[in-house]
C-alpha cells in the first residue's frame, strides 16, 4: 500500500505543479454508493484456446489455495507489494506477452522500471505456472484489448470488465474480481449528501445538464457509464464528459476547479483520493 500511496502522491504533486496550484489545497472524497456491478477478467487471444484453458485452471487454483487473497492483502491489508520485472521481448524465447495500462492502481501501476499491482503479481505467477518468461507491454487503455486481438500480445491484464464489445477482440477468462463504479466529489460538496441508494445518486446525475463536467479515465467503464452505451445498458447523462489518461489526473483536475466530479472504479477511487488528500 505504501508504494501505491507514494506513486499517486508523486503524480498528484506533479500535476499540481503543472497546473500552477497555490494557496489552500483542496481534498476529495468518494461517495460510498455503488453505481454499477461488474466482473473483471483477463482477455486472452482468441487464437489461443489452449492458453485460455490454462488461465482458467490457474485462476481456480489461486482462488482455492489462498494465493489470490494473499496478493490482495498486499494492496488492501498489511502485506507488502512486490515489484514485477518485465523481460525484453524476444521471439526466440518462450514468452508470455501481457498487455496492460499501468495507470490503474491497485491493479497495475509502475514505479521505476518495475510493475506493481494485483494484476501484475498474478501475471508473474501465471508466467511461472506456464514455464514462460513474462513480458509486460504498457500502453493506453483503449489499445489493450485491440493489441491482443491483433495477436501482438497473448493476454490483456488491465482491470478489464467483461463486456460484449471487448469480446470482439478477446476471449475472456473466468472472472476473478467484482468491481463497482463510484463518484468522487470535492470535500465539502453536499450535492449527494442525502443519497442512500444508487437510484438517489442517479436521480441527481439525471438532473444535470451539459454545464456539469464529469471526468473519467479514457476507455473505462466509467467513461461508458457517463457517456452512455447501449451494449452495456448505460443510458448516459446530459453532462459534459471529460476523458483523462488516468483517474489521478481526473481527480486532480477536479480539485483544480476544471471539472465537477469524477466517476471511476471504487478501489482506484479510494487509493487515488487517499493519496492525493495526504499531500493536500
Amino acid at each position: 500500500m505504501k508504494r501505491i500511496i507514494a506513486l499517486v502522491m508523486a503524480l498528484a504533486l506533479m500535476v499540481c505543479c503543472f497546473a500552477g496550484c497555490g494557496g489552500e489545497k483542496k481534498t476529495a472524497e468518494v461517495i460510498g454508493i455503488d453505481l454499477t456491478e461488474e466482473k473483471y477478467a483477463f482477455g486472452v487471444d482468441k487464437d489461443q484456446p489452449e492458453l485460455l484453458t490454462k488461465v482458467n485452471t490457474f485462476i481456480a487454483q489461486i482462488m482455492e489455495d489462498g494465493t489470490f487473497d494473499e496478493i490482495c492483502d498486499k494492496y488492501f491489508g498489511e502485506g507488502t507489494p512486490e515489484g514485477v520485472t518485465s523481460a525484453a521481448e524476444d521471439t526466440s524465447k518462450d514468452q508470455l506477452l501481457v498487455a496492460t495500462n499501468a495507470q490503474f492502481a491497485p491493479f497495475e501501476y509502475k514505479e521505476g522500471d518495475k510493475f506493481y499491482g494485483i494484476d501484475m503479481e498474478i501475471a508473474k505467477l501465471l508466467a511461472d505456472y506456464l514455464n514462460m518468461e513474462l513480458v509486460v507491454k504498457d500502453m493506453e487503455f483503449d489499445a489493450v484489448c485491440l493489441t491482443v486481438g491483433q495477436h501482438k500480445c497473448d493476454i490483456a491484464m488491465a482491470g478489464l470488465t467483461i463486456s460484449e464489445d471487448r469480446k470482439e477482440h478477446v476471449t475472456f477468462s473466468d472472472s476473478y474480481y467484482t468491481a463497482n463504479q463510484r463518484i468522487i466529489v470535492k470535500r465539502g460538496d453536499e450535492t449527494f449528501k442525502d443519497c442512500k441508494t444508487t437510484a438517489d445518486v442517479e436521480a441527481i446525475l439525471n438532473s444535470f445538464d451539459e454545464k456539469t463536467k464529469i471526468g473519467y479515465q479514457n476507455g473505462t467503464t466509467g467513461a461508458l457509464y457517463v457517456e452512455g452505451d447501449e451494449d452495456w445498458g448505460f443510458d448516459g447523462y446530459k453532462v459534459t464528459g471529460v476523458g483523462y489518461g488516468s483517474g489521478a489526473l481526473a481527480v486532480q483536475d477536479m480539485l483544480n476547479g476544471n471539472i465537477d466530479y469524477v466517476i471511476i472504479d471504487s478501489d482506484p477511487a479510494k487509493f487515488i483520493t487517499e493519496a492525493i488528500n495526504s499531500v493536500a
